[in-house]
């Protein structure tokens, strides 16, 4: 699925509380799992880190997300949906999404202004071709 889809970096943030944010990063990639269309796994279990992407902080836990294209709804409506209802189980939750050099953070209690930055995020990344590396310049 990584090859056709959209690869997603994705931090859960809990203010410097490791193990906290590893308890609700597992939590978030069970989520994910049982979403259709969606592929997610800890980024240290994916060796191939491209050359020239910053990685996550060596304190923090992180998942990547592969959207698959042939799904109903846009992959990246899919995947953001999923995290949004992960996020509204606690007002306290947030998700730092990365894709393609854009990122958005997504909380527990998106207030209007929050609901229209993730918008323009969509936006943004709905035009990045589905099967280009990550940061990949012209």
């Amino acid at each position: 699925m990584q090859d056709g889809g959209r690869r997603w970096q994705l931090v859960v943030s809990t203010g410097g509380d490791a193990l906290r944010q590893e308890r609700l990063t597992r939590d978030l990639y069970a989520a994910l799992h049982e979403t259709e269309g969606v592929v997610a796994s800890f980024t240290e279990d994916d060796a191939a880190v491209q050359p020239g992407h910053k990685g996550v902080g060596a304190d923090e836990v992180a998942l990547w997300a592969a959207t698959a294209t042939a799904v109903a709804r846009p992959a990246s409506q899919v995947l953001i949906t999923a995290i949004k209802e992960w996020c509204a189980r606690d007002r306290h939750r947030k998700v730092e999404v990365t894709y393609d050099g854009h990122s958005v953070s997504i909380t527990g209690r998106p207030d209007a202004a929050q609901e229209r930055v993730v918008r323009e995020f969509l936006d943004k990344v709905g035009e990045a071709p589905s099967n280009s590396p990550e940061g990949d310049g012209e």
